[in-house]
């Protein structure tokens, strides 16, 4: 499992193979996200997230496939991508929130996106 993209924490090297709890507590680490810091259409994203819709786009709510393997590895359906709008930008745009956890609406740990996953901060309350 690589650990998160641009850090070495946990012990592992940038894009390294490292075991699941490991990179796990590397992104929790990964230069962490406020949610106060988060952009305006970030902070709304995260709100209809917890209050279960509705969503501007189609896809979002849908499973995440975790192709890329940069978030700790979970069964299929665990984590669900959305789009964070962009302004000035008619198609989704490159940046999106992507959360885990058993039930959509009360997510475990919810992470952001700005480069179209190719990292991610972890989206502290």
């Amino acid at each position: 499992m690589r650990c998160c993209r641009g850090h070495a924490d946990a012990g592992c090297s940038v894009g390294a193979h490292c075991g699941a709890a490991a990179c796990f507590a590397s992104l929790r680490r990964c230069s962490p996200i406020a949610l106060a810091e988060l952009p305006l259409q970030g902070r709304r994203t995260y709100a209809l997230i917890h209050a279960g819709g509705p969503f501007p786009f189609d896809k979002d709510g849908t499973v995440f496939g975790n192709r890329e393997r940069l978030l700790p590895q979970q069964r299929r359906g665990y984590w669900r991508e959305y789009t964070v709008r962009t302004p000035g930008v008619r198609h989704r745009g490159a940046r999106r929130i992507v959360c885990g956890g058993a039930l959509p609406s009360t997510p475990e740990v919810c992470y952001y996106s700005a480069d179209h996953y190719a990292s991610f901060r972890v989206i502290t309350p």
